[in-house]
């Protein structure tokens, strides 16, 4: 089973307004409600791929309920830890340009926290958890380290999708695949990633600390995979972006739904560039159809590391 941890999800309103004005009333063209956040993204195109995932985290409230309900009607399994706060709403207003209103999201008491950690000593061996997304406050900052710790000791791979020093907190424990975009990965050394040769000299220092595999996505520029020895890079195929929400968490999903299919790095790095496009060129996330679609205009090539 592949396990996704989502610790502050979320309902994403999506609304359309064609010319936007403050101060007055404004009419939708468009609107639309989906459960929000990272992993829940990540478990939704897994589900698409025709992987068995199962949706963790903190859930409550009625609008906790609606994101159950959506998931359940996807035919995504969930294990959430009830909370006795609301799950909170985020909008995504666009209007020539995309502006997010995202809310703090609920406290988390010790209680829930203990019941969700109980829940990752008990994954298997032949399991894979994926950790996103930022860390609400009331939650200890380390619980990804933590976490990860755990299921280094159990032999479970972890995948790792946040960023600063929760991060690198995690390398330590040597996790199988972390995802940091460019702007992350310039900002965890203190530098900016410009250009594929910085990707490869940064992504490589990251191996070095611990990552097992690091993808660094680099927008238009495509992508780099820094793996043990090696590191490779690909382009994104050409299309209209339209959709930036969920594009890197498809890039997450299409690479182990990919891997634990096949075993092989370079099918999952290629897959996992198709379904990141797949979603950043859909007004939704991505579907296996427009994955392997784009699939063939994806090539890769191989890089020296430093």
């Amino acid at each position: 089973m592949i396990y996704t941890v989502t610790l502050n999800p979320s309902i994403d309103y999506l609304v359309e307004v064609e010319n936007f004005h403050i101060g007055k009333v404004n009419r939708t063209r468009y609107d639309a409600k989906f459960p929000g956040g990272k992993g829940i993204n990540v478990s939704r195109v897994l589900k698409r791929l025709g992987n068995n995932t199962t949706a963790l985290g903190f859930i409550g409230g009625q609008t906790g309920e609606f994101v159950k309900r959506f998931l359940k009607q996807e035919e995504i399994f969930t294990d959430f830890t009830e909370i006795a706060g609301d799950t909170r709403i985020n909008i995504k207003l666009k209007t020539g340009v995309e502006t997010e209103i995202n809310s703090q999201g609920p406290t988390i008491s010790k209680g829930n926290y203990q019941q969700l950690f109980s829940q990752i000593e008990q994954l298997q061996s032949n399991d894979i958890l994926i950790l996103s997304g930022s860390i609400p406050s009331s939650i200890p900052a380390e619980v990804y380290a933590a976490m990860a710790e755990s299921c280094s000791v159990n032999g479970i791979k972890v995948v790792v999708d946040t960023s600063g020093k929760e991060l690198l907190n995690v390398l330590v424990h040597r996790p199988f695949l972390i995802k940091p975009n460019h702007h992350e990965l310039g900002e965890l050394f203190g530098t900016e990633i410009k250009t594929v040769a910085d990707a490869v000299e940064y992504g490589t220092k990251l191996i070095e600390k611990g990552a097992q595999n690091v993808i660094v996505s680099m927008a238009g520029a495509g992508a780099v995979l820094c793996s043990e020895g090696k590191c490779y890079t690909a382009n994104v195929p050409k299309g209209k972006v339209i959709n930036s929400v969920g594009a890197g968490d498809s890039m997450v999903a299409g690479f182990i739904g990919s891997y634990e299919k096949t075993g092989d790095l370079l099918a999952a790095f290629r897959f996992s560039l198709a379904a990141g496009s797949a979603t950043a060129f859909s007004s939704d996330l991505g579907t296996l159809d427009k994955i392997e679609e784009l699939l063939p205009q994806i090539d890769f090539n191989e890089l020296t590391g430093s």
